[in-house]
């Protein structure tokens, strides 16, 4: 029984990159023909976020908090080699590398093409982009990769706290704006949301269940019924994404291309640093994984809120955010496919 499961999600997630080409034609098509949808839906907002973006990331971050086992979280501590790799790629490494390769595109190799005043503003946007690691979509690039839940979980969690104390810093520095304001609203309202709800859910959904049904029923039976959340969530976000960017995706398109050229390549080489660096380390692929996936995706969320508030809502910097959510599920989901066929690298 638990083969045809595993079978079955398999082959569902064989076409996951074709369900996700597919989100986006979806999304941007409502959102040219039907504005009012995403116009409303938009409405529903707190600090900045919308709720019913942060209904379905929920959808997808359930099923992998079901899984966190508080013991579990509790022994982290024993092998803090990953949080070590985390952050240092995260902190010490991504903002900098974005900057470089950023700067090195925008106003060299792509000069003929952007003018310097943007290529200001776009590379303000990859640098918010840079310096903040992921908060929500790396528990799904977590749960497609098998990674560890509970080590996931403190990854996200240390990551959050480092992000409250250094974003600002690091912003300042790379840009030299001397006015950065942070919604730090959003810092903490993402958190609670996308952190504490749905692992308190989660954990409450655990205890119940084992103490009414039995720890064997909780984990063969009642945990598989949610073998899909996660995508058929990802999916739905990504198609209000899109139907909400649909302005700024048609009305660009060829600058969408040149900011997402920089922003694919920084992706790609911090997943590889934190990777191979996990590797070199001898950490289990379980944790390996959502190190190299944490860094490699960003916080959009965030970075979209602070370029809105530095720049304008039609501003080339919040344009170069929103390219980071557009260019960030396709190239995550490669890199899944990357992270899954290399498995046999790491010792078991």
């Amino acid at each position: 029984m638990e083969k045809t499961k595993q079978a079955g999600i398999s082959s569902f997630q064989k076409y996951l990159t074709l369900c996700v080409l597919a989100c986006m034609v979806i999304g941007v098509l409502i959102g040219k023909f039907a504005p009012a949808v995403p116009s409303t839906l938009g409405k529903l907002e707190i600090a900045g976020i919308s709720i019913p973006i942060a209904i379905l990331i929920w959808i997808m971050i359930y099923p992998m908090m079901l899984k966190v086992d508080f013991q579990s979280v509790k022994q982290v501590g024993r092998n803090p080699k990953g949080l070590f790799v985390t952050w240092i790629v995260n902190w010490l490494i991504k903002p900098f590398t974005m900057y470089g390769i950023a700067a090195l595109f925008f106003f060299a190799i792509f000069k003929g093409s952007i003018a310097p005043e943007l290529a200001t503003e776009y590379l303000a946007g990859t640098v918010l982009l840079g310096a903040a690691p992921c908060t929500a979509m790396v528990f799904v690039w977590s749960t497609l990769t098998k990674g560890n839940p509970a080590y996931t979980v403190v990854q996200v969690a240390t990551n959050d706290l480092i992000i409250l104390i250094a974003f600002v810093p690091i912003v300042k520095f790379l840009l030299g704006v001397s006015n950065v304001s942070v919604p730090y609203s959003t810092l903490f309202i993402s958190v609670i949301l996308f952190v504490v709800i749905p692992l308190a859910g989660g954990i409450l959904t655990r205890i119940r269940v084992v103490k009414q049904k039995g720890q064997t029923f909780f984990e063969d039976e009642f945990v598989h019924k949610f073998d899909n959340a996660t995508t058929i969530g990802l999916l739905l976000t990504l198609v209000l994404i899109f139907a909400s960017q649909t302005e700024v995706i048609l009305s660009n398109p060829l600058h969408i291309v040149l900011i997402a050229i920089p922003l694919t390549i920084q992706t790609v080489l911090i997943f590889s640093v934190a990777y191979i660096t996990a590797k070199l380390v001898k950490l289990p692929h379980d944790i390996a994984a959502p190190a190299g996936m944490i860094g490699a995706s960003n916080f959009f969320e965030l970075a979209v809120a602070v370029a809105i508030a530095l720049f304008g809502t039609t501003s080339p910097a919040a344009l170069a955010t929103t390219v980071g959510v557009l260019t960030e599920v396709p190239v995550m989901l490669l890199l899944v496919k990357v992270a899954n066929s290399t498995k046999g690298w790491f010792q078991k």
